[in-house]
């Protein structure tokens, strides 16, 4: 998954048939300090998203797999969620080691 946020409103005159009545915006990917990464994208809108918002973005065939109405599109990005809240902490503060734990199903 990926961050981005909402630059603009892609609007197109001519579109593949399965994708008529959904909504395309522009977005610009981000890191996880909020700074852009890459070149802006257009992307499939399936969250109501607007101009200004933090997005979760999928991207390849989770993006086709997003739409509600028809998985096999060719669409390469989508918007699946708005980051209402996003707490971003040091590489240092994480613990990975496994903690010793139970499983009744093994």
């Amino acid at each position: 998954m990926l961050l981005g946020r909402v630059r603009g409103t892609a609007v197109c005159s001519i579109k593949y048939p399965d994708t008529k009545g959904m909504k395309f915006l522009v977005v610009q990917p981000l890191d996880k300090h909020l700074k852009p990464v890459g070149p802006m994208q257009v992307a499939v809108d399936v969250v109501m998203a607007g101009p200004g918002d933090l997005c979760v973005m999928v991207r390849s065939r989770e993006a086709a797999l997003a739409l509600r109405e028809h998985n096999f599109v060719p669409v390469d990005l989508a918007l699946v969620g708005v980051v209402d809240q996003l707490d971003v902490r040091q590489d240092g503060e994480f613990d990975f080691t496994l903690k010793q734990g139970t499983n009744k199903y093994t």
